[in-house]
């Protein structure tokens, strides 16, 4: 069976190889649309940044929209990620479509009037004919903040 392991080749090229004459290309991983969304300084930027493995020094406020892909083991998610300004946010619901899930993003020490701001967005979202039935992830953000919040305060 040494003729089988192509002691000639390095293991990248092996793999290579392997990859492309005896089982083809690897299974392509599913990919999933999510919006993502939360008023200005929630930390949607910050928490895509972490989760793309990205230097949390060069992290922007986004003033429109951005997309990043999400790579995990199993699975791509291809995130927008909605600015949250007062002049943007009446403009979310024309990103909505095409979307399989939700992210909601909102600061757990922001003052009364954001929170109450942050919760009336959360049930219009909730309420979009094209988010309703989706499933929503809520993130209490800036929990090791001294303002923040409980989650069941939130």
């Amino acid at each position: 069976q040494s003729y089988l392991k192509a002691p000639h080749l390095s293991p990248l090229s092996w793999q290579c190889f392997r990859a492309l004459c005896c089982k083809g290309p690897p299974p392509a991983r599913p990919e999933y649309d999510l919006v993502c969304i939360g008023l200005t300084g929630s930390g949607k930027t910050s928490l895509l940044s972490k989760l793309c493995s990205e230097s949390p020094e060069n992290v922007v406020s986004t003033t429109g929209f951005s997309i990043k892909a999400v790579p995990f083991q199993n699975a791509i998610l291809n995130v927008k990620e909605l600015g949250g300004a007062d002049n943007i946010r009446k403009y979310w619901s024309r990103y909505y479509q095409g979307s399989q899930g939700v992210i909601f993003v909102l600061d757990s020490a922001s003052s009364e009037d954001d929170l109450e701001t942050a919760r009336n967005e959360l049930h219009s979202a909730l309420q979009h004919p094209q988010l309703c039935t989706l499933p929503f992830l809520i993130l209490a953000n800036h929990q090791d903040k001294p303002a923040a919040r409980s989650v069941q305060e939130v």
